[in-house]
């Protein structure tokens, strides 16, 4: 068996500079400046996004667009320990559909219980909160895996220090807020271009 079939074997790989010869659409951020500075048109499906943030409750906004577009559909989002309560009345108001919403707790279990909703195959979407939390690159593996093998987004708000630390996440964005918006840095995506600063509006 040659290296190149070893390597096409391991989903879990991720080797720099290869660029998918058919990249797979993306889901729409509701951001069209967001959706053309990334390869896949939108978040990356059934991949790990990571999205570095100063604040420990990360920034909802930029995930809601394409929350809302999911939630219309047959399957769950699933919250996994977000630090604040989610505000039904104001996530409603938005257009999402709370009967297909799901907040688990899960304290010192939060990677756990979001491997099993990503890995379920009953999760469109999985969002967790992890800026406190000392998450292992072996974690973060899985948290890939799962969600390639459940067909779901996995949205990982952690904090910016995190920049620095190695992931084996297909996209990794560095969010600052703005008085009417946010600045979005690409500071990793597979096939695509780095160092893309952008200011988006509120969608």
């Amino acid at each position: 068996m040659s290296l190149e079939q070893l390597l096409a074997g391991r989903p879990d790989l991720w080797r720099g500079r290869a660029t998918p010869a058919a990249v797979p659409a993306g889901v729409p951020t509701g951001y069209p400046a967001l959706d053309a500075a990334l390869s896949w048109g939108g978040w990356p499906p059934a991949s790990l996004t990571e999205i570095l943030d100063a604040r420990p409750e990360g920034t909802l906004g930029l995930v809601l667009p394409a929350l809302v577009r999911l939630s219309q559909g047959p399957r769950w989002l699933l919250l996994v320990d977000p630090p604040l309560p989610p505000f039904a009345p104001a996530l409603a108001a938005r257009g999402l559909d709370l009967t297909r919403l799901v907040v688990v707790a899960a304290g010192g279990d939060a990677a756990w219980a979001a491997e099993q909703g990503l890995r379920s195959g009953a999760c469109s979407a999985v969002v967790i909160w992890g800026a406190g939390a000392a998450w292992r690159l072996v974690a973060l593996r899985r948290l890939q895996i799962a969600a390639q093998t459940g067909g779901a987004l996995a949205l990982l708000f952690r904090g910016e220090a995190q920049a620095r630390n190695p992931s084996p996440a297909a996209l990794r964005l560095w969010v600052r807020p703005l008085a009417a918006g946010l600045e979005v840095e690409v500071i990793k995506q597979r096939g695509g271009r780095l160092g893309r600063s952008l200011r988006l509006p509120w969608a």
